[in-house]
């Protein structure tokens, strides 16, 4: 089943860029924020739809037992906002997606285990599709961009910046993904349900301080009611974090890489709804990424 978790995990984190990017306005400074409040009321919403739908008694302690992972998931995530200002300036793209195999790799050095050549040739063929295939999405891009942002100083000036965030972000969220590999499946500290609320009754209480912040420092008014394309997508990463926990109990080693492959379904959910023309690059690539996918599946 976990196989089939990470799947789902991709699928609907895939799908949350698509909304995202449809509710972004290129003009709006504090788009980051709204979509943190977003994703925070959603999945208090769930913890606690989930706490009267089960019966499943939660412990609150288990909100500071796993503290050390919803931390490092809320950081990366900030710095993933605040690194796409940069995006045309950087890789930043490649870089975010390799955390997947970060992933991998801690849990292969400190948890050794044997893996199938089918397992591991699906691991190496997923990431560096996936790598490629967001440098290349960066290369395609580039040309578009603004005169300005194109100005060779302001390269030069924001470079170093613009490759921190997704560096930061890479290995902050490859660490914590680590951590819920040692927790959910290798360690087994808390069960999946326990994990999971956890996390979003962190990222709601996150969530309460930037709605303060928003509107009581920045003065700005922002009803969650009315921002509809920003609450599907927070639903679906409300429900692609429902799916990761089973997936990294079951197999985290390989589940993070797999689930690294969300930007492929981003990518096929544009070309099918936004209309965007795919390149003969895009589709080797996306077909390569597959063909990973498929070999795990068959391992």
């Amino acid at each position: 089943m976990w196989f089939l978790f990470a799947l789902l995990t991709a699928f609907a984190w895939g799908a949350t860029s698509f909304f995202y990017k449809k509710s972004s306005a290129p003009d709006d400074s504090t788009s980051h924020l709204k979509i943190v409040i977003m994703i925070g009321l959603v999945m208090g919403i769930h913890a606690i739809a989930y706490i009267i739908w089960t019966g499943h008694v939660y412990d609150p302690w288990n909100m500071i037992v796993y503290f050390p992972i919803s931390f490092l998931y809320i950081v990366a995530m900030v710095f993933s906002f605040i690194g796409f200002r940069y995006i045309d300036l950087s890789i930043a793209a490649p870089i975010q997606h390799s955390s997947g195999a970060i992933t991998a790799i801690l849990l292969l050095i400190f948890y050794p285990s044997p893996l199938s050549v089918l397992e591991i040739g699906g691991i190496v063929i997923i990431t560096l599709g996936v790598i490629l295939l967001a440098r290349y999405e960066k290369e395609e891009d580039e040309p578009k961009l603004p005169a300005p942002t194109k100005d060779p100083t302001i390269k030069k000036k924001m470079g170093v910046l613009a490759l921190a965030f997704p560096l930061l972000y890479a290995f902050i969220d490859g660490t914590g993904a680590f951590l819920d590999g040692v927790y959910l499946e290798k360690k087994q500290i808390l069960s999946e349900a326990d994990a999971l609320l956890s996390y979003e009754f962190s990222f709601f209480l996150f969530a309460v301080v930037i709605y303060a912040y928003l509107t009581w420092v920045k003065k700005e008014r922002f009803n969650p009611l009315t921002q509809h394309n920003l609450m599907i997508g927070a639903s679906l990463e409300t429900a692609g974090q429902f799916c990761y926990v089973y997936a990294m109990a079951g197999n985290a080693t390989i589940s993070a890489p797999l689930i690294a492959s969300s930007g492929l379904f981003s990518i096929l959910l544009s070309r099918v709804f936004l209309k965007e023309v795919l390149s003969k690059e895009q589709y080797v690539l996306i077909g390569v990424i597959m063909v990973g996918i498929i070999a795990i599946g068959l391992a």
